[in-house]
């Protein structure tokens, strides 16, 4: 009798302790929706939207993209923060986003370190200052010298963007004064840059990377400290003399804050798998996007020092919005 006791306690035991584990190995049990808080078309509408079909043929499951696009991308954000724990709903977002908006916005509906639960990064993907082709402006210290001789005008996706700062410390590490233009979203900018409108566009390296490569707009430099191993012809603002420039973003997925962490841990495995796979390497790189793997505590450290560095940049340049 004792021996069956004690083989039922040792079943029962072994049981709880894989509970969790069996949990997570039965996830996603239904269609996940990965949220793109920005317009289609842009850096994080491109790599989520690879991520989403590798992760659909790995789990089994549809992961379907949705675009929730306004207010800086709070609009999709925060039907995430409020979209339950079950982690079934994820949001594709990217350190201009979720370190800049926490600074620049004054009554935002949620936190974004104790609503969000990191899960994962995906890339790095560094901006790209871009010109037309016939503006006259070939080079970085062209624009600067276009800059202390004349106006120059740069568009950005809005104020308090990561466009819009990129350009605020340009100015501020070159002594200049481009004028900074304001639109609603980064792909309207570009048109008026390809339009004439306006002289330069600070972007993500993907979202003008056709015109580049079509010759219609010229790159002036990217923003990291490092050249884009799949750029190596464009320099960087840091080797042109400005050699503490370093702006390299990082796009990777949250969910609510709540889901258990051993579907995040479950999560963070499967796309880290991925991230290892010639094929979405291959994919991430098409788009100039470098893959980036971390843990979910790594990535949560990550957020922590952006909202710290963005929030100096924020307070610096002045910008807000109500």
């Amino acid at each position: 009798m004792r021996l069956i006791h004690a083989m039922a306690s040792t079943m029962i035991a072994a049981a709880c302790a894989t509970g969790p584990a069996l949990a997570a190995e039965a996830f996603p049990e239904k269609p996940v929706r990965l949220v793109v808080p920005q317009a289609p078309g842009g850096a994080s509408d491109t790599l989520a939207r690879i991520v989403a079909q590798a992760l659909g043929q790995k789990w089994g499951q549809p992961v379907v993209v949705e675009n929730r696009a306004g207010a800086g991308g709070n609009i999709g954000m925060e039907y995430v923060a409020t979209g339950g724990n079950d982690g079934h709903t994820l949001l594709m977002s990217y350190e201009g986003s979720h370190a800049i908006n926490p600074a620049l916005y004054k009554n935002l509906s949620f936190n974004v370190q104790r609503d969000f639960a990191p899960v994962a990064t995906l890339a790095t993907l560094p901006f790209v200052a871009v010109t037309r082709a016939s503006s006259g402006i070939k080079d970085l210290p062209g624009l600067v010298e276009a800059a202390k001789s004349r106006r120059v005008t740069y568009g950005s996706a809005g104020n308090g963007s990561v466009n819009h700062l990129l350009g605020e410390m340009f100015n501020s590490a070159a002594d200049v004064k481009m004028v900074h233009v304001p639109y609603r979203g980064a792909a309207p900018a570009i048109q008026d840059l390809l339009g004439g409108q306006i002289d330069v566009v600070f972007t993500s390296l993907p979202s003008v990377k056709g015109y580049i490569d079509a010759g219609t707009l010229v790159p002036l430099a990217v923003t990291s400290a490092k050249r884009s191993p799949h750029a190596q012809n464009i320099p960087t603002i840091a080797e042109q003399g400005y050699p503490t420039f370093d702006v390299n973003p990082w796009f990777g997925l949250f969910t609510a804050s709540g889901v258990s962490p051993e579907k995040v841990e479950r999560m963070n495995a499967d796309i880290r798998t991925l991230l290892e796979t010639p094929e979405i390497q291959q994919k991430f790189a098409a788009q100039g996007a470098v893959t980036y793997a971390t843990t979910p505590e790594q990535f949560a450290k990550q957020v922590d020092t952006a909202l710290e560095r963005w929030a100096e940049v924020v307070k610096s340049s002045g910008a807000q919005v109500e």
